[in-house]
């Protein structure tokens, strides 16, 4: 049986991030979220927009990728198997996580669902220094090949490194990768949600 070929991290770029919204709109494909970012050119362009603005003029949002050196994409440029976007800075150094929602999206329910996450945010960590895991994805294909802990582990040693905490707003699909990293679950019992708050350190 051959072992598959070895994926490589590397921090991403302008020129990734039509596959890096390709990959998104592949992996997060459930119908909640399909509903706040429905899969029209116009969303699409948003997504990309506003992940070139923050690569910009963001310094401390963080976009690192997991390629296959051996397996190309449809521009022969090597496929990317994950990508992760960490931020290192705190909300209020950050200013609103995204711009002016797309007229393909239901405004009022995206403000809705992720005010409720910065509340979370908010509740877990009060005004702790962290860093915020803010978006993993992994191709289908790649699963169950490291991707995803190589990206969390990136993030993970430099907060170590510096001496600050970590969180992210996880999905149940990524609680045991995130457990297997130190994240721990603080959600509020009395308030479930498909969304489990983890916090390390």
């Amino acid at each position: 049986m051959s072992t598959p070929n070895p994926l490589t991290l590397e921090l991403a770029t302008i020129d990734d991030l039509p596959a890096i919204t390709e990959l998104w709109f592949t992996v997060f494909n459930d119908p909640g979220m399909r509903h706040l970012f429905p899969d029209t050119p116009g969303a699409r362009e948003w997504f990309t927009a506003a992940n070139r603005t923050d690569m910009l003029t963001k310094p401390y949002q963080k976009y690192i990728k997991i390629i296959d050196p051996n397996t190309k994409d449809t521009q022969g440029q090597a496929r990317i198997a994950a990508y992760a976007k960490w931020d290192l800075a705190m909300p209020d150094e950050r200013g609103a996580r995204f711009p002016p929602w797309h007229g393909d999206m239901p405004g009022q329910e995206c403000d809705t669902f992720f005010g409720s996450l910065e509340k979370e945010r908010k509740r877990v960590m009060g005004d702790r220094k962290h860093y915020y895991l803010d978006m993993l994805g992994t191709h289908p294909d790649y699963r169950r090949r490291g991707a995803g802990s190589m990206l969390v582990s990136w993030g993970c040693e430099i907060a170590d490194r510096e001496g600050v905490a970590a969180y992210i707003d996880a999905s149940q699909a990524g609680l045991p990768l995130y457990a297997k990293h130190g994240f721990v679950d603080r959600s509020d019992p009395a308030k479930p949600s498909e969304v489990t708050s983890m916090a390390r350190g």
